[in-house]
């Protein structure tokens, strides 16, 4: 009989003990499917929709690109494409699975709208506000969204610059330690659009897949070819090509 290591039991034990708390981690009030409309975000229900079974699809061709969790950002080509909508939905299909957590994290430091649009009320601050307190508890930041299994970190103090804090040390560590905190958490970082600004290519260099988002109709051949050419191939998983919101 072959005997397993006990760093190895020790680690099966571990993920186990986590997948059961994030089956646990559900809402203080889980979001009624008239709620999720008016957010807008998909929800799990009896009738097949094409929206939720795209996000669905979307979810599965990803975790097919890797056997551990990971972190994904979503960039817009260009404002009015639809990247949050897209980063806040590709967020709840993953949580849609019970052995899954999700986190979304706002980083559009200029144009912050995930809070807002899914009636969070985010009293203890938010992502800059962690990054400028060496004191501060992310604990407290992050919030319950009414989607079970889905947090919201959102943006906190708006800044018209974001190059120092996400290319910081301190905000490298905070997007490894909430990756390493749940074997099964799956982060999702909302970034601002491509063009016009240096935001998504350094947040790039936080995540693990890059997920470009265009609106359908909204973006030129040209500029989805150029926005794509702004990430490693390495990371770029494709474009989804948005009729949402």
């Amino acid at each position: 009989m072959n005997e397993v290591p006990l760093p190895v039991i020790d680690e099966i034990a571990e993920r186990r003990a986590a997948s059961r708390s994030i089956a646990r981690m559900g809402s203080s009030q889980e979001l009624t499917p008239a709620q999720a409309s008016e957010r807008p975000i998909i929800h799990r229900s009896d009738t097949a929709r094409p929206e939720v079974d795209a996000f669905r699809e979307l979810r599965t061709r990803l975790l097919a690109t890797s056997d551990t969790n990971f972190v994904t950002l979503v960039a817009p080509v260009s404002r009015g494409s639809g990247g949050s909508f897209v980063a806040r939905n590709l967020a709840a299909a993953f949580a849609f699975d019970d052995s899954k957590s999700a986190l979304l994290i706002d980083c559009d430091l200029r144009h912050p709208s995930q809070d807002t649009t899914m009636r969070v009320e985010a009293s203890k601050g938010g992502l800059i506000d962690y990054l400028e307190d060496v004191n501060g508890d992310i604990g407290g930041m992050l919030y319950d969204t009414g989607v079970p299994r889905l947090r919201l970190l959102p943006i906190g103090r708006s800044r018209e610059n974001g190059v120092e804090y996400f290319s910081s040390f301190r905000m490298r560590l905070l997007i490894d330690s909430l990756r390493a905190r749940y074997p099964d958490r799956y982060i999702f970082l909302d970034s601002p659009p491509v063009r016009g600004g240096p935001d998504a290519r350094i947040l790039a260099d936080l995540a693990d897949v890059v997920v470009l988002v265009t609106g359908y109709g909204h973006d030129t051949p040209a500029a989805i070819s150029q926005a794509a050419a702004s990430f490693d191939p390495d990371k770029f998983a494709g474009v989804v090509f948005n009729q949402g919101v």
